[in-house]
């Protein structure tokens, strides 16, 4: 299948180019599965399979393109695609810069990232492991649900300044697994990421979702007094908080456009705590990375925060070109963020628990809901809403009802910090819609602020 892909670029880049067209041609194909639990029960068993082309035509500072459902064997359809492509550049409004054509240097190919027994996984597999996950939990009034998504991504690439492709396959596979109480409404969740069928482990699902459905049922909830407390954030709160940071925090383009809390100045000046690194790191096989970039650039780690440190801010080419800098191999769906961890030994949640605290913890373990409030300021907006617990410095747990916070992203990484957990995980960003690409952020599976405030206390679920 590889070789007749790319020998389709090929032909198509050859019928560009004899037509005098300029051209960039992006194949994107995907498998995809979800399987849907709702009541205790499968509500949804699907799967599908889809084949896009892009066509990107140049003229000049002109350019526009031209989208297409299709399929390997509709080649004279493909041809039809460049040719609407180059009508539509010939009307196009030019840019205000001289956009940069990718060329590249040499075929690339990579499929380290691909594992078939985890594109390919059965439903009867996929059945198990919610099984596994949910054994022993539910009951009348405690039902499951949640989704299994996995599937395949193949993305090749070829333009008419080179005859060299790019090609990159990945598989992926996002769980959540959910438990909830039909009558109290109340809900706890776990989730796993995955880009091997050997990462999926069940029984750290169903240990986490055990423990937090013993609290629920059995410890009374309560309004929690507005004030600040010392929150650890679990990964997934973390990864969503990470997340945005990649959009109004290192992103140049969007930092030109005003969208940044982060100032030029500010490279090569500690913003955060000493104990937050970040990076986007190509080699995590976890985060479902790009080795190459779309301009056919080379990479690997690219440190963002060193020990608090503003490195500097990323660039896609496109970006590079309207602003007049240099880009940073970052043309590409989505970055590798990596958190290093950090040196406290806290696996689990129940490790969390059980050390000794010197004053009530607050864990929150998703962020639901999250906005912006202020770009500029680095300033989000979030809920608690489910799974969240109220450490007491006694032992003791409490279960709260939902709490929202409304902070800076440079309070929550800033000097605040207390400690990081050894332990990293994986947590699962991709989006449900539009073509698929699947996206991780690797974070510590822990991360303890200091006195951050609670705007808000809700008074029951």
């Amino acid at each position: 299948m590889k070789d007749r892909i790319l020998k389709t670029l090929q032909d198509l880049r050859a019928y560009a180019l004899n037509k005098g067209y300029e051209v960039t041609l992006a194949y994107h194909e995907e498998d995809s599965y979800l399987m849907r639990f709702a009541n205790s029960a499968i509500s949804l068993n699907t799967n599908e399979h889809l084949i896009r082309l892009e066509v990107t035509a140049y003229d000049d500072r002109k350019r526009a393109s031209y989208e297409m459902i299709t399929d390997l064997g509709k080649v004279d359809e493909m041809k039809k695609a460049i040719d609407s492509a180059a009508e539509l550049v010939v009307h196009a409004q030019p840019l205000n810069y001289q956009p940069t054509i990718p060329t590249f240097s040499e075929t690339f190919i990579d499929e380290s990232g691909y594992d078939a027994t985890l594109a390919q996984i059965s439903n009867k597999e996929r059945l198990d492991y919610f099984n596994q996950a949910s054994a022993g939990l539910e009951t009348d009034d405690i039902k499951l649900s949640g989704i299994f998504a996995n599937g395949s991504t193949t993305l090749a690439q070829i333009n008419t300044r080179s005859e060299h492709t790019q090609y990159f396959k990945t598989s992926d596979a996002q769980v959540s697994v959910v438990i909830s109480h039909a009558t109290l409404k109340w809900e706890v969740q776990a989730e796993q990421s995955a880009w091997r069928k050997a990462d999926l482990k069940a029984a750290s699902l169903h240990s986490d979702l055990a423990f937090l459905v013993e609290r629920y049922k059995n410890d009374a909830p309560q309004q929690l007094a507005l004030g600040s407390y010392d929150i650890v954030f679990g990964s997934a709160a973390t990864a969503d908080m990470v997340n945005f940071m990649n959009y109004i925090g290192f992103n140049g383009g969007l930092m030109k456009r005003g969208y940044s809390f982060l100032s030029e100045e500010k490279v090569g000046q500690r913003v955060f705590s000493d104990k937050f690194s970040l990076s986007d790191d190509a080699r995590s096989l976890d985060t479902f990375p790009f080795k190459r970039d779309f301009m056919g650039k080379v990479r690997g780690d690219h440190p963002l925060f060193a020990r608090g440190v503003f490195q500097g801010y990323v660039w896609s080419q496109d970006d590079a070109d309207e602003f007049a800098t240099q880009s940073t191999s970052h043309t590409v769906p989505h970055k590798s963020l990596v958190v290093a961890g950090g040196d406290k030994d806290v696996r689990t949640l129940r490790d969390l628990v059980s050390m000794p605290h010197d004053k009530d913890i607050l864990y929150i373990p998703f962020l639901h809901y999250m906005n912006i409030v202020n770009p500029t300021k680095g300033l989000i907006t979030a809920s608690s809403r489910f799974g969240a617990l109220l450490i007491k410095k006694d032992g003791s747990v409490v279960v709260p009802y939902n709490v929202r916070i409304t902070q800076s992203l440079l309070d929550v990484f800033g000097e605040k910090v207390a400690w990081l957990s050894q332990a990293t995980e994986a947590y699962n960003t991709s989006a449900s819609y539009g073509a698929r690409n699947p996206s991780s952020i690797v974070v510590p599976a822990f991360l303890c602020v200091r006195d951050l405030e609670i705007s808000h206390s809700n008074s029951s679920y």
